[in-house]
């Protein structure tokens, strides 16, 4: 991903980030920050993303999960989903799962910043703009950090289940490791990937693009705060396309990690194939797109809010940086 070029002194030759997919910026960045500093900026991004946005997140998870009434809302409509939730279990099960998420956001950016900043050294070639290495090291960054979030992610989903038979993240996780072994915290982990892996393309495509047409409206006037407006327009047009592009897998991942929990289907492998065929078999195609209004919800507001506070971080390292150049 080349970098872009501002007027703001905060945001000289910008590499932009999204926590599920990084791009060019290293410990040699012009922007001045240490390694370590774009670790913490992208891991607040990341769990401030998943945080603000997590009720919205419970409703997806409710109706992709959705095949047996005993485990998720009985309407499919977006609108009932909520008003059934507030009505029969109240305001605070929308945040069921949080615990989850919190624990398992910031140390799966922090191994994506880590993984994605040490291969793209290696394969980059001496040429800090090399798109294919980009590429190459966010495929091997994303494998790396699926593998750190994909555990608390089942827990995470198996807890916003209705009637969920969890008492909490420890609880879930001791039945699981009794009941289904270390495996069942992995039985999504080739789905999430594969799923990630054309997340990452169309994101990053309509985000460069819509980027581009952004800046191009009043290049003049593009200082720090119109620089972050940019970020956080394009970063919601591009999440919300790639997450409707996705959606038929994020149901699979869903179907996978919530199996057997409250009635929902339990499949006899972790086949992609297999859980497609049952999706459309009970439910035809349409199954394959429950959900999908509430995801498009949850990565247009989440990508925006993701990019903002990655830049807001980063800037407050930069000036931390500069006081503490000017006090030496």
């Amino acid at each position: 991903m080349a970098t872009t070029t501002t007027t703001s002194p905060n945001f000289h030759q910008n590499p932009e980030f999204y926590p599920e997919m990084a791009v060019s910026a290293s410990p040699s960045s012009p922007d001045g920050l240490e390694f370590y500093q774009f670790m913490i900026a992208g891991s607040i991004a990341g769990s401030v993303e998943h945080m603000a946005m997590f009720p919205v997140d419970t409703l997806k998870t409710r109706m992709q999960a959705i095949g047996s009434s005993s485990c998720s809302t009985p309407s499919v409509n977006l609108r009932q989903s909520l008003k059934t939730i507030l009505k029969l279990e109240g305001p605070a099960s929308l945040y069921r799962g949080i615990a989850a998420m919190g624990l398992g956001a910031g140390p799966a950016h922090a191994v994506y910043f880590t993984v994605y900043e040490s291969f793209k050294k290696v394969l980059s070639a001496g040429n800090p703009n090399n798109p294919a290495a980009h590429a190459a090291s966010g495929v091997f960054a994303t494998v790396a950090s699926d593998a750190v979030i994909t555990p608390m992610d089942v827990v995470k989903q198996r807890l916003q289940l209705k009637n969920s038979p969890y008492k909490g993240v420890v609880d879930c996780v001791k039945r699981v490791l009794v009941e289904e072994g270390v495996g069942g915290f992995y039985a999504s982990y080739k789905t999430t990937v594969v799923m990630n892996a054309p997340f990452t393309a169309v994101h990053f495509a309509s985000y460069e693009a819509a980027k581009r047409g952004l800046m191009e409206v009043a290049p003049e006037r593009v200082g720090e705060e119109e620089t972050l407006v940019v970020h956080a327009t394009a970063g919601a047009a591009a999440g919300g396309l790639a997450a409707a592009v996705t959606t038929p897998l994020d149901v699979v991942k869903t179907r996978l990690q919530c199996q057997g929990v409250c009635g929902c289907d339990r499949f006899s492998s972790s086949s992609i194939g297999e859980v497609i065929q049952t999706i459309v078999k009970n439910d035809g195609y349409g199954g394959l797109m429950r959900g999908w209004i509430p995801r498009m919800l949850f990565h247009a507001p989440a990508a925006a809010i993701c990019w903002s506070t990655y830049e807001a971080a980063k800037g407050f390292f930069h000036d931390l940086n500069s006081r503490n150049n000017q006090v030496d």
